[in-house]
């Protein structure tokens, strides 16, 4: 399948793509773990909403992009991390994720999304004029995967990183729901596992004046 013309996510910030893929069979095997427990029904996936340039094509992909998309639906393509690989391979139709803007002026939570197909080989690695092109994956036995996702709706209001941070403070000092989150234990991942609890709490703040 063909995704969508424009369409690219990014696993690592500019410049850490060398050091991931020589740390790659370490991430593996750590990976591997993580996605044997399959702990998660949740997850947050991020994505560039401002256009930056690699290799002359453009990686931007921002939830309003994903809403413009027929059925508003596409692959999530270019992640180029094994333990994120390992989490994409995890997650299951209907599944929830949020849609995290990173990279960006303001990076934080904009909407939902669900997972509507579940792994299967990401078409980039094999475009040489891709960004994400990988010359040691093979066809027949492919390194990367993508899942589609469908838009489901943009959050009642935008929650910034800056916010959720707060939070992430207060709760390591009171054994609070996103004490753990992995988006500030595992900053560097582009998809991410979420416990139910942190769902949840996320959720509420839409509820709730900014802090």
């Amino acid at each position: 399948k063909k995704g969508p013309e424009g369409k690219r996510t990014k696993t690592e910030n500019p410049g850490e793509a060398s050091a991931k893929v020589e740390n790659s069979s370490l991430q593996e095997t750590s990976a591997s773990k993580d996605c044997g427990k399959n702990l998660s029904s949740y997850w947050l996936m991020k994505s560039e909403p401002e256009s930056r340039l690699e290799k002359g094509v453009d990686v931007k992909f921002s939830i309003e992009d994903l809403k413009a998309q027929p059925k508003q639906t596409a692959c999530w393509d270019g992640v180029r991390n094994y333990q994120a690989r390992n989490f994409l391979r995890a997650m299951k139709l209907e599944e929830e994720a949020f849609f995290y803007h990173s990279n960006c002026r303001e990076p934080g939570i904009v909407g939902l999304m669900k997972i509507v197909k579940e792994a299967y080989p990401d078409h980039t690695q094999f475009e040489k004029n891709n960004p994400h092109y990988d010359p040691s994956s093979k066809e027949d036995n492919p390194k990367w995967s993508m899942v589609d996702v469908q838009f489901v709706r943009m959050m009642k209001r935008f929650i910034p990183l800056a916010e959720l941070k707060t939070h992430h403070q207060a709760h390591r000092a009171t054994g609070g729901p996103l004490q753990n989150m992995a988006l500030f234990t595992r900053q560097r991942l582009s998809v991410q596992p979420l416990s139910r609890e942190e769902f949840d709490f996320i959720l509420s703040l839409e509820e709730k004046e900014p802090s």
